[in-house]
């Protein structure tokens, strides 16, 4: 795996009231800090960057923008409702074009018995649309609050640890080989 450092923005897509997405990004990103400390994480939670509030130009608008242009790739943890993605991550994406292009993206998904696989096979396509290059390994929690405990820790650590680490070693290959390629010659479609 390259440990060279690169900005991994972990975009949370669940803006639901009682959503579990909180317990999932608590994991990664634990995950994440002890076993790949050289990433620099920055967690957009879209329920506090709020997208349809959003508007072209606004201080907000152009923040979110930023952050999502300085990320050298990307993992979206996302659930799946009623076989797909929620509309606030799908309208906080279509609020972009080029600040995802030539960037990969991984998924970390969590949902029912497919474990959100359904809704990440839909995010693979609104990506390629955007010219971003998803990666293949996934994580995901099939009901997902069987494998956590009350305080948010996983009762078998392993398995999904080891999923998250082939998801990093893939999203940081493209990160690094994407950036270079975007230094040398910029991104045009």
């Amino acid at each position: 795996m390259s440990a060279e450092r690169f900005t991994l923005a972990v975009l949370v897509g669940s803006t639901r009231e009682g959503r579990f997405a909180p317990v999932i990004t608590e994991w990664f990103t634990r995950h994440v800090g002890a076993s790949h400390p050289h990433l620099l994480l920055d967690v957009i939670d879209l329920a506090t960057v709020r997208p349809y509030e959003l508007r072209p130009g606004s201080e907000e608008f152009l923040a979110y923008a930023k952050r999502v242009e300085q990320a050298d790739a990307f993992v979206v943890i996302t659930p799946e409702y009623n076989h797909s993605f929620p509309a606030p991550l799908k309208h906080a994406i279509d609020l972009l074009r080029s600040e995802w292009q030539a960037k990969p993206v991984g998924f970390v998904s969590y949902g029912g018995i497919s474990g959100g696989l359904r809704a990440v096979e839909q995010l693979r396509l609104v990506f390629a649309e955007l010219h971003a290059t998803t990666v293949r390994e996934t994580v995901s929690f099939a009901l997902p609050a069987g494998p956590f405990d009350d305080e948010g820790h996983l009762h078998d650590p392993a398995p999904p640890a080891q999923a998250a680490d082939a998801l990093l070693r893939q999203l940081g290959w493209w990160a690094v080989a994407l950036r270079e390629a975007r230094t040398a010659r910029p991104y045009g479609n």
